[in-house]
């Protein structure tokens, strides 16, 4: 069995208006920093042998924050990365209905055929996770794996470890600074924690 504690990144600077920033680097609001220390708090008794991270500032400096107490190197991949939005990023949902009304209608519906005008499509982005999850095969049962990233890879990933059907990605909530736990075995894979911010909770 390996253990995959899956982080999502913590609040950024540009958190408010709710817009798509996926490949903009943003860093860490005060907020999220704190945010990030709650989470290295919390898995400060874990025995964690490797760390993985998007190579995007918020996802990276999260990671850096909860690594810190465990002396580990942090790999960077750009297959962690949040989708790009293409000409759609930084925009808001009204924003994207007036400009690209098509892309907004196809988004209402959860469609797995999104694409992202001047971005990526959601089978590219499908096929990045993938191909991190590959990487996991170099590691020995038993070992304890953080992985910290955004929402929309960590849905899909968990989407393939568990075998659900990925046009369920989006019935997937993920809050910010949460973690999530997935058991890793031979036979499968087993959800035991899911969006969990209780760290947050005063």
């Amino acid at each position: 069995m390996s253990r995959l504690l899956l982080v999502r990144h913590g609040r950024t600077l540009l958190h408010k208006d709710d817009r798509f920033w996926g490949k903009t680097d943003i860093t860490l609001s005060n907020i999220g920093i704190w945010q990030a220390e709650k989470l290295r708090d919390r898995l400060v008794g874990e025995k964690i042998n490797a760390v993985y991270s998007s190579n995007l500032s918020r996802a990276h400096a999260t990671a850096e924050i909860i690594a810190s107490r465990h002396q580990l190197k942090i790999t960077a991949c750009d297959e962690l990365n949040e989708c790009n939005f293409g000409y759609a990023e930084g925009l808001t949902f009204a924003e994207i209905s007036q400009l690209y009304p098509e892309l907004a209608q196809v988004l209402s519906g959860f469609d797995t055929a999104v694409r992202f005008p001047g971005g990526e499509n959601f089978n590219e982005l499908n096929s990045r996770v993938q191909k991190f999850l590959k990487r996991l095969n170099e590691h020995k049962p038993k070992e304890t794996i953080l992985i910290v990233a955004h929402g929309g890879p960590l849905q899909i990933m968990i989407c393939n470890l568990l075998g659900i059907d990925i046009k369920h990605w989006r019935q997937i909530r993920l809050y910010l600074a949460s973690l999530s736990i997935v058991e890793t075995y031979p036979q499968g894979a087993m959800l035991s924690l899911l969006n969990d911010v209780s760290h947050l909770k005063p």
